[in-house]
């Protein structure tokens, strides 16, 4: 089994480095536009492939890249069949990566937490002050010499 781990890994980093190459250079639908292939996952059999991609077009949808890749599958194919030495190249399905926005949105949280964090802190850290008379004596007691 590690075998065929390596392999798959391998054959990832491969379609990677190709497709980068070939979306950049050989791609002419205007509908990819600038767009970034950020990781491929093989499938264990090496039949399927999911290619994260992101837009750098903010103003063009997502969907509408997606869909021009998609289009462009087949094309692709021919040319990794070319350029890798495999029998079967695998279907190759797009999908917009999303781990630039998960990661926002979990700084975003962090972010959140640290400040309510330091609020307390802030507002415990008050009410012990006013808790101590300001003479430095504890309250509500004599003091006694």
């Amino acid at each position: 089994m590690p075998k065929d781990f390596q392999r798959s890994r391998r054959i990832e980093e491969q379609i990677l480095r190709l497709l980068v190459d070939l979306v950049r250079h050989e791609v002419k639908d205007p509908r990819v536009g600038l767009v970034t292939i950020t990781a491929v996952e093989v499938s264990r059999d090496l039949s399927h492939a999911k290619v994260y991609f992101l837009p750098f077009d903010s103003k063009r949808p997502v969907e509408e890249v997606r869909t021009a890749l998609a289009s462009a599958a087949g094309f692709l194919r021919i040319h990794l069949k070319k350029q890798l030495q495999i029998r079967h190249v695998p279907e190759l399905r797009f999908l917009p990566d999303a781990t630039i926005d998960e990661a926002a949105r979990l700084s975003a949280l962090i972010n959140t937490a640290v400040a309510s964090d330091e609020r307390r802190a802030a507002e415990a850290h008050a009410s012990s002050d006013a808790a101590t008379p300001p003479d430095g004596e504890p309250a509500g007691g004599d003091p006694t010499p």
